[in-house]
Order: structure tokens, then sequence, then C-alpha cells
């Protein structure tokens, strides 16, 4: 569709406001606390003694550094297994199969995946009880460092256990596009073998479709909160959660180096970026000769199991870290080694839920405000600019994506602060949303560009009104598709700890606040019930998405999903 009626400005200069304006914003208000101005606390001159003071604090470069390479490694070696296990599996019937388990994997917040992997792996987790004391002798857990090891391992794995899926269904969308089956199907012509077909042929035409998505998850990997918390190192804490500390802290004078710490975190997370890129360069002219040499690679099954591997092994740790949290939410009693309680409890866990109401219920409010007006803010712009090129703009659209959080929620913090959204619902909806929408314009921007044309031109030469065309003919057609994008959206809120835990200002309590703050305590029991009250918002967000299409299609064999 064209420009009419003025409303593709109007859209884009909402989005662009509602995107650009708070993290400029955000960035001004980080920037000049840094500096020593701060005028509400005193500080009405421009000064480097936060910086001096953010220098001099213990641990420092081993923070930085603990940001730095757990967020690269993690960002590539996740990168590294999606693309391996699609380059050996595309298109078969278990691509197909593990596309199913590994989707509803995304919908699984960070702290609730971080919770549950650490019931798993730590010295008196599951796994270790699975072979005790038969097997190890041990009648006691061990005394291993395994939680908060020093060189962030154990947040690292958990960082690929949550991007691995996300990354696979950003691979998946950029597979949909045309004629990428008619390079397979080339490739496997000419005698290539299928990874030499993918890396020879299709990933040079796919990967620009996936750049952004990696680059927001190298910056958001280098500074995240609730994963490091749970899972990270503790002597010194990676970067993002001392700044946290520091914000927090009853001294408010730590607020200036606290933002002066937000300068350098923006300083890491672009230094990973940036390295990333340089890694990119460098890939790209080694491998450029490998990739014209002709050469077929026909013997691949060696090649193709171990590519197959690391992805099980993920599908299962996830799987049994998530049937963990609904064992631990139902044991009374269960001491080490036992493999599994040995006493039950329903009755402290539904007390433990009748707890948990009122923050599940303010989560439920915040996401499904959050997710509803992304999802229309998503649709209005997408009709409309119709199906011009939105290079430019999605990159906007990533920007507070591809910025670490704590580099600008600081300084809009302050904003909010005087324009009395702090500690508010409305605040707290309104910082979601910076970040719900490009997850909701990514998820529904390929179906938009898939719906066929014709529709809409039929029903305009019939008569039919822009508006009419929209709500009538494009708007049913695309029902499952912005019913996920919905759900897509109400689990990104959902998932949101930072932005609750900054603008909420501790008066808007969320069950991911909760879990994050249950989890470094003593009772797994309660910390695993909050974790599963995190699963139910995306759960019922993504049962929503598939049943109400098929009720509405039920006599429609055309609009049901292939089998």
């Amino acid at each position: 569709m064209g420009k009419a009626g003025g409303l593709p400005d109007v859209a884009t200069v909402l989005v662009t406001t509602l995107l650009a304006g708070p993290v400029l914003a955000g960035l001004a208000g980080t920037v000049l606390p840094a500096f020593g101005y701060l005028p509400v606390l005193g500080h009405d001159s421009f000064s480097i003694e936060p910086f001096r003071k953010l220098v001099s604090m213990p641990g420092l470069t081993t923070s930085a550094a603990l940001g730095f390479g757990t967020g690269l490694a993690a960002s590539l070696i996740s990168l590294t297994i999606v693309l391996v296990f699609t380059a050996a599996w595309a298109g078969t019937d278990t691509f197909r199969r593990l596309t199913r388990f590994l989707s509803p994997l995304l919908s699984v917040p960070h702290a609730a995946a971080a919770i549950g992997l650490a019931f798993l792996i730590a010295p008196s987790g599951f796994l270790v009880r699975l072979v005790s004391p038969w097997a190890t002798g041990w009648t006691r857990p061990p005394e291993v460092l395994i939680l908060h090891d020093p060189l962030g391992l154990a947040m690292t794995f958990g960082l690929v256990a949550k991007e691995v899926p996300f990354l696979f269904l950003m691979t998946l969308a950029a597979l949909n596009r045309p004629h990428v089956q008619e390079y397979l199907k080339a490739g496997a012509s000419l005698g290539y073998g299928r990874m030499a077909t993918f890396f020879k042929i299709v990933l040079p035409q796919i990967y620009p479709l996936i750049r952004l998505p990696v680059l927001a998850v190298i910056a958001y990997a280098t500074s995240v909160v609730d994963v490091a918390v749970i899972l990270g190192p503790t002597t010194p804490q990676p970067l993002a959660p001392r700044l946290v500390g520091w914000m927090n802290d009853p001294n408010l004078s730590l607020r200036l180096m606290a933002s002066a710490g937000a300068l350098l975190q923006l300083l890491v997370s672009s230094g990973a970026l940036l390295a990333y890129l340089l890694l990119e360069a460098l890939a790209g002219a080694c491998l450029r000769p490998r990739l014209a040499n002709g050469h077929r690679h026909g013997r691949e099954a060696g090649a193709r199991i171990s590519a197959l591997l690391p992805m099980l092994t993920i599908l299962a740790v996830m799987s049994l870290s998530m049937a963990l949290l609904g064992v631990w939410s139902l044991a009374r009693s269960w001491w080490f080694p036992a493999a599994l309680p040995q006493a039950w409890s329903l009755e402290r866990m539904l007390d433990a839920l009748w707890a948990g109401g009122p923050s599940l219920g303010v989560t439920l409010i915040i996401a499904c405000g959050a997710a509803t007006v992304a999802t229309g803010l998503a649709l209005w712009l997408l009709e409309a600019r119709g199906r011009r090129e939105t290079g430019r703009l999605k990159v906007l659209i990533f920007l507070p994506l591809l910025l670490p959080q704590i580099g600008f929620l600081f300084g809009l913090q302050m904003f909010f602060l005087i324009a009395g959204l702090s500690g508010t619902l409305t605040g707290v909806l309104l910082a979601h949303l910076i970040f719900v929408f490009p997850y909701a314009f990514l998820a529904l921007s390929d179906p938009w560009n898939r719906l066929d044309p014709r529709y809409a031109k039929a029903a305009s030469s019939l008569g039919a009104s822009r508006a009419r065309v929209f709500f009538r003919v494009q708007l049913p057609l695309l029902l499952r598709p912005v019913l996920v994008t919905f759900a897509v959206a109400a689990a990104v809120s959902t998932g949101q700890y930072l932005p609750t835990l900054m603008i909420g200002a501790g008066r808007v309590v969320t069950v991911t606040t909760e879990s994050v703050a249950l989890a470094s305590g003593g009772n797994r029991q309660i910390a695993a019930l909050y974790a599963l009250l995190q699963l139910a918002v995306p759960l019922a967000g993504f049962t929503l998405a598939a049943l109400v299409p098929a009720l509405a299609f039920r006599n429609r064999a055309a609009m049901r999903l292939e089998r």
C-alpha cells in the first residue's frame, strides 16, 4: 500500500519517539551524573571525581573482563551451535521435530531458566544426586565451586542455553525467505554435501538477516543482570550487577559513580560488538577462498552427528531444568543424596501460590498491557509502510536491544522520577514497551511481508476503505501470527528484570523480581514456585495463540496449520 493520509509519517514518528526518545534521554541522564552533574543531590558542577572513585573500586577490571568474556563467548558459542546444526539437518524430519521442541524454550524467562539450571548442576543438584552415593561415594554435596565459579562458566552455559533457541528461531525465519530451498536443491544436484551447500551457498544469503539479532544477543549477554546474580561469579561480580548494587545503595553519592560505571558498561558492550565485527571480517577473509574452491565435502556423517549433539544437550538440559522446578515446588523434604524427594507437599505449594498471587497479578497486568500496545503499534507501522523497505527502520527499532539496558536505564529512571512515573505500573509498562516492541515487530514483520497483497487489492477494487481492508481481510488472515506476536511480547515483558527493578523502584513487584531475590536464599521450594509462576504467563499466551485460531478456523481447512 502506498502512503495515504499521513499514516506512514505518524506511525514512523511515533515509533521513533517511543524507542529513540527514551534511549537518548536515558543516555543523557546517565552521562551528566557520570561527570558529576546531578543538581538534585547538590552536585551542580562538572567533575571527573565519579570516574576516579570508579577506578579505585577493587576488582573493577575483573568485573569488566567477566562481562566482556562471558557475554562474547556465550554469543559465539550459541551462534556456532545454531549454524552448524542448521547446516547439518535443515529440511530433515529431525530438524522439524527439534524445531517443535526448541520453539517453546524461547518463552522461558532468563531468570526461570537460570534457577532451573542451578537446581540441575549445583553440587547438591540433580545430576550429582543421580550418581551419589553409589558411583561417587558422596553422602554430602562435594565442595566443588560450580555455581558462581570465578571464570563465569556456569553463567556462560546458562546464557548459551537461553540464546540458542532465540538465534535458532531467527535463523529459521531467515530460511523461509524465497529461493532458499532452491539453493539447497541446486547444491545437492551439483554433488555438494548438505553442510557444504549451506555454508557455501545459503549462509551468505541469510546471514545479513540474522546479523542484527546476533548483535542484540551480544549486547544483552555482556550486560545481563538476573542470570549473573543467579549463576555468575560473586568475588567480584560481573560489572552489570555491581552497578545495580551501587545504584540502589543508601549512600546516594554512589549514584554518580554508578553512572560512570554505566558508561564503562557501554564501552564493554561496544568493545564486545566491535570484537565480533572484527572476527566476522577476519572469518570472511580467511574462509572466502575455501568457499570458492569447489570442494564438495560429500562425506559428512560424522560432522552431522557432532552438530546434533550440542543441540540435543541444550534441549535435554532445559527440559530437565524446567521439570526440576516442578519437582522442587512440590518437595516437602529432599535431602542429599536422594534422587527424588522423601516427602511431597501440595499444601505448601498452594500457600506459596496464594502469597505470590499479587505479584502474579501485577505481572499479568504489565505483560498484557505492554503486549497489547506493542502488537498494535507493530500492526499500525507495518500497515502504514506497506511493503516499503524497512532496513533502516529495523536498525532504529533494534536500538534498545543493541545497547546495554543498564547504560541508559539509570538516566531514564531520573526522568521517570521527575515525571512522577517512578514506582508506578504505568512507568514500568512504558519501560517494558521499549524492549518489548522490537520483538513484536520482529515476530510480525515476516508474516506480514508474506501476506499475499492480492487480497487487499481485490477488496479495494470492490470499494472497501483502507481501514475496512485491514480489519476485515488482512487482520483475520494474520490472526495466528498476531496472537503469536502477542504471546512473544507478553513473554518478553514477563522476563524483564532490570527495567522493573529500576523504574519500579521496589514498589512494583513482579514474579521476576521476586524470583531473582529468592534464588539467592535458602528456600528452594519457594524459589522454584516463583520461577514456575514466571512460566505461567508465557504458557497461557502461547496456549491461547494455538487454541483461538484452531477454534476460529475449525471450518476453514485452508486456514489451518499444515501438518
